[in-house]
């Protein structure tokens, strides 16, 4: 008998075989809490693909840094399985491990909405094996730059839809402790002064540039927390529509604070050359390294 906690259309087989269930079928501590996040994140996504649907039944969702497939197992499951029967979802991984067991599991459920690609997050923008224009893409808890080039990709496929879960900050904690000699006159950066608050605070700026990022493209950015406290540290949504023109503020904000936290180095990451044409050229003016220190 299906546990009054777990939708009624869905797979108990698919959730054993994520963990979400135990091999009896039943809930542990664990697996609630796990199964509390799916639905908590299905909530804010679901609205999304109803949209996507409405425009574009044969919608693409890019899953960047996908591991076991967890999130895209739970969308095809929860909803595009019934009520978008032409869409997909394209899990892009490194591991080929992973890779091969997310195919066997995609036919052992049926799940043929489901492609998997080996490939990194940077090199998938240039992969032929990806079309020109993709709807939403998505990266929970990607490991290194992958958020980053998550978002490189969305911007570079003018997605519809990105929505991140971000993971490993640490380049930008690793930038302001290269710089911190050069910074110690300016009395803001008794922020970051002590490694603790050096990586708390690298963590907040790096999804505080990340967001301006995204509405200097055009993006309308939602912040919000997934689950509680209780249950993870890596608690931070981002949700991202396109919805206009780029914004020429958002990216003259971004460059400036670059600057002002002496992050020169990191300019790249967050503002990239291959877009430059979809930024307004005063806001490319804003964010160069020169310009920046002249204002």
């Amino acid at each position: 008998m299906p546990h009054p906690e777990i939708h009624p259309d869905q797979s108990v087989a698919l959730l054993q075989a994520l963990h979400i269930l135990t091999r009896d079928g039943k809930l542990n501590q664990d697996s609630r809490r796990k199964l509390k996040q799916v639905y908590h994140l299905f909530h804010f996504v679901e609205p999304l693909l109803q949209q996507l649907a409405k425009n574009n039944p044969e919608f693409m969702i890019v899953d960047h840094g996908a591991g076991k497939s967890y999130l895209g197992f739970i969308l095809v499951d929860l909803y595009l399985r019934r009520h978008a029967p032409g869409a997909c979802v394209v899990g892009i991984e490194t591991r080929p491990e992973l890779i091969e067991r997310s195919r066997i599991l995609a036919d052992q459920s049926g799940f043929a909405q489901m492609q998997f690609i080996n490939v990194s997050a940077a090199d998938s923008i240039q992969s032929d094996l990806l079309p020109a224009r993709v709807d939403m893409v998505t990266a929970l808890h990607a490991c290194n730059t992958a958020t980053d080039d998550a978002i490189r990709f969305g911007l570079a496929k003018q997605a519809q839809f990105i929505v991140l879960v971000p993971c490993c900050q640490a380049e930008v904690a690793a930038a302001l402790r290269r710089h911190k000699s050069a910074q110690l006159k300016d009395p803001l950066t008794e922020i970051w002064r002590h490694p603790l608050h050096t990586r708390e605070f690298g963590s907040q700026v790096t999804n505080a540039l990340r967001c301006l990022q995204l509405e200097a493209h055009g993006y309308r950015v939602t912040v919000t927390e997934l689950v509680g406290w209780e249950h993870s540290l890596k608690n931070e949504l981002i949700i991202a529509e396109r919805v206009g023109s780029p914004k020429r503020v958002a990216a003259e904000r971004l460059g400036a604070l670059l600057d002002r936290l002496g992050l020169p180095d990191l300019h790249d990451r967050f503002f990239a050359p291959d877009f430059g044409a979809t930024i307004p050229a005063a806001g490319v003016a804003a964010m160069t390294p020169g310009n920046q220190a002249a204002q």
